[in-house]
């Protein structure tokens, strides 16, 4: 079920890996569909690629035509008033409704505190704009499956950043996600889903407004089509399959432990649950509670496919050697559920998000925490943050000299560009420094410094 390993020698030797997205081979399924929708054998990118050129190019009826081949779907209207999205929130269960807005209010405070400030330095004589992207593309995966909770994870903070206009691309919505959209205050939705989703947003079509940026996680094919669509908008990220290290200790409550591996577990037969602990004697006991717990979940073939695939559970001799380990390994999730939890945070450098002691679990940051769930993946925590405000800005620095910095600051300005051989640089400054040669006592000429 889950294997294990010793030391820190062998667990960093399974474990250390470097930033990256290896598309990953196509399931003999999904072979099979690719090669009956495109009339012969093409890999994931090849079929993405054809799909984002009859999007491009064909618009609406590029859709319709994937919706059709691969979806079964025969798209009239892409776009689902927002009638209905009201209609949806008044119909779904009250105590759903009820859940949806906590978890909302909850994601929008936490954004709304993150939310950075422009500022200028008068003195100085520069500062910086904090600007709202103007149109957010959402991708939000759907049809078999449906996920409110990364509508309210992304939707709301692009609105907290102050975006003007945020659009939603889900197949097959239902009534949770329509009502997620209300209350998460979604600008359009459009029923529209995989490469031709990305592809849509990314190039605009009749129907579907061109974005500025994409987010939002999918399958491979959605990964590879923003992979694709990268410079005609901007992304905020490839995301992979989820992962979650968990790092116990011997006072750990083992079926605590195992619960929150198989919580992750049962998304994806891809998903890398992980233990790190410093007791044998836990590593044992959690992958004796994995078995036990493994066979009540409805999603058991899933989980337990995840942990043959991916499970480790790697014994070391310290917290510290645990934490060393999980920052080469970079997880999505790093969830601490050991003595004095709070104490090795300020120790962690590598993780898309950090769950501290037993009363919070991974899933609780999954739907009603605060921080977006979406976080990254595939190592790339060593560089990439989970998503939020800041996504969703620009940052545009403003230059504001007053005659005392030009004059302090121009030579040295002109110096450079003649190092570099720019004389038309240094002369741009050069004529401003003679224009400030006056006859005033100062050096500078009452017209040059009048009105500044």
């Amino acid at each position: 079920m889950i294997r294990i390993v010793e030391g820190l020698e062998q667990g960093l030797a399974l474990l250390s890996r470097s930033p990256g997205y290896d598309e990953p081979e196509l399931t003999p399924t999904a072979a099979k569909r690719t090669a009956d929708v495109f009339g012969e054998p093409l890999s994931a990118t090849q079929a993405v690629r054809r799909i984002l050129e009859d999007v491009r190019f064909k618009g609406d009826a590029g859709v319709r035509k994937y919706a059709r081949q691969i979806d079964q779907v025969d798209l009239k209207d892409f776009e689902i008033p927002k009638e209905r999205w009201r209609d949806a929130l008044a119909s779904i269960p009250g105590d759903l409704a009820d859940a949806l807005r906590v978890a909302a209010e909850r994601i929008r405070a936490y954004h709304q505190t993150c939310m950075p400030q422009g500022w200028h330095d008068e003195q100085a004589g520069y500062g910086q704009r904090v600007i709202p992207i103007e149109r957010i593309g959402l991708y939000v995966p759907g049809g078999t499956a449906e996920y409110p909770s990364t509508v309210l994870m992304s939707a709301i903070p692009a609105k907290v950043a102050g975006v003007p206009e945020v659009i939603l691309c889900t197949p097959a919505p239902g009534l949770t996600t329509l009502a997620a959209a209300e209350i998460a205050g979604v600008d359009r939705l459009f029923q529209i889903g995989g490469a031709q989703a990305i592809g849509a947003m990314a190039f605009g079509t009749e129907t579907v407004p061109k974005a500025d940026k994409i987010c939002g996680p999918g399958n491979i094919f959605v990964t590879i089509a923003k992979r694709e669509v990268y410079g005609h908008v901007d992304i905020d990220g490839l995301y992979g399959p989820t992962e979650t290290i968990v790092i116990a200790d011997s006072t750990t409550d083992a079926s605590l432990a195992a619960a929150d591996l198989l919580a992750q577990a049962e998304h994806d037969e891809m998903a890398s649950p992980l233990l790190i602990t410093t007791s044998l004697g836990m590593a044992q006991e959690v992958r004796a509670q994995i078995e036990r717990q493994v066979a009540m979940l409805d999603r058991r073939e899933v989980a337990a496919a995840a942990m043959a695939n991916n499970g480790v559970a790697v014994v070391v001799s310290s917290i510290e050697e645990a934490i060393q380990l999980s920052d080469a390994f970079a997880p999505e999730h790093l969830c601490l559920l050991v003595q004095n939890a709070y104490s090795y945070v300020a120790r962690v450098r590598n993780a898309g998000g950090i769950f501290v002691g037993e009363y919070s679990p991974e899933v609780m940051g999954d739907y009603v925490a605060g921080p977006s769930h979406a976080m990254p993946t595939a190592g790339t925590a060593r560089y990439a943050s989970s998503l939020g405000v800041h996504h969703f800005l620009k940052y545009v620095p403003v230059i504001r000299l007053n005659i005392e910095a030009m004059l302090g600051l121009g030579p040295a300005a002109a110096a450079i560009a003649r190092a570099e051989k720019l004389s038309a640089h240094a002369r741009a400054v050069e004529m401003r420094l003679e224009g400030f040669v006056g006859e005033t006592g100062n050096g500078v000429s009452e017209e040059a410094s009048g009105g500044r």
